[in-house]
């Protein structure tokens, strides 16, 4: 897919927001022994308001929003409750593992987002007129974390889910990183932030296990 982005419009990507999930937040959990593994809000409604409101208070009605996966969970009613309360209105959709309602389109849930896929190779050209620059740039992007994606040797971004990493973690060695929500301080990501963190980071070739001697 590709995006051009233009003077009034952000691009933004997010992950793993399990809105309504009621194991992943601590107060409601029955996970044992859970609190490396939840997300520490007073209730189900809190975290999911604050889930809503990091996005609606970055993401305006205009901009691009791309959720990498695990959209909602406990009940296929959640899918639309969620949807029904962001602003944006070009929301693009990569599977998770959690998703396998909006896999099999119930209801016909596909037609909430402007695209649903399990893996998107992302072709970002951003303009500036005044400035009369171009600046471009490729993204690999699934649910989960992958060893190696096309053009890896030419500087092409790997953005994932799935494995909640905490913020000290969710930045690889190379140019891959985490973007879901628990690492990001429970907000969505924007496309220049990314570019600042990615912009100097090498390239990370795949390293094959080596044969036994």
């Amino acid at each position: 897919m590709k995006i051009v982005l233009q003077k009034n419009t952000q691009l933004w990507f997010t992950s793993d927001s399990h809105y309504s999930h009621v194991n992943i937040c601590r107060s409601t959990t029955k996970w044992k022994d859970a609190d490396d593994a939840t997300r520490d809000f007073k209730s189900l409604d809190h975290m999911n308001d604050v889930i809503v409101d990091s996005i609606n208070d970055r993401v305006q009605e205009h901009d691009i929003l791309i959720h990498l996966g695990d959209w909602s969970f406990g009940g296929f009613e959640n899918i639309k409750e969620f949807r029904q309360r962001l602003h944006c209105k070009n929301i693009h959709l990569i599977l998770g593992n959690h998703d396998h309602h909006i896999l099999r389109n119930r209801g016909n849930v596909q037609g909430l987002f402007s695209s649903v896929s399990h893996y998107m190779y992302l072709d970002v050209c951003c303009i500036d007129t005044k400035l009369q620059t171009t600046e471009r740039q490729q993204f690999a992007l699934m649910h989960y974390p992958i060893a190696s994606w096309d053009n890896i040797n030419r500087g092409v971004i790997h953005l994932h889910g799935h494995t909640h990493l905490s913020a000290d973690r969710r930045i690889s060695a190379g140019r891959a990183m985490d973007i879901g929500v628990d690492g990001n301080n429970m907000c969505p990501i924007s496309y220049s932030e990314i570019m600042k963190i990615m912009h100097d980071r090498p390239v990370a070739k795949l390293c094959l296990p080596k044969k036994s001697s």
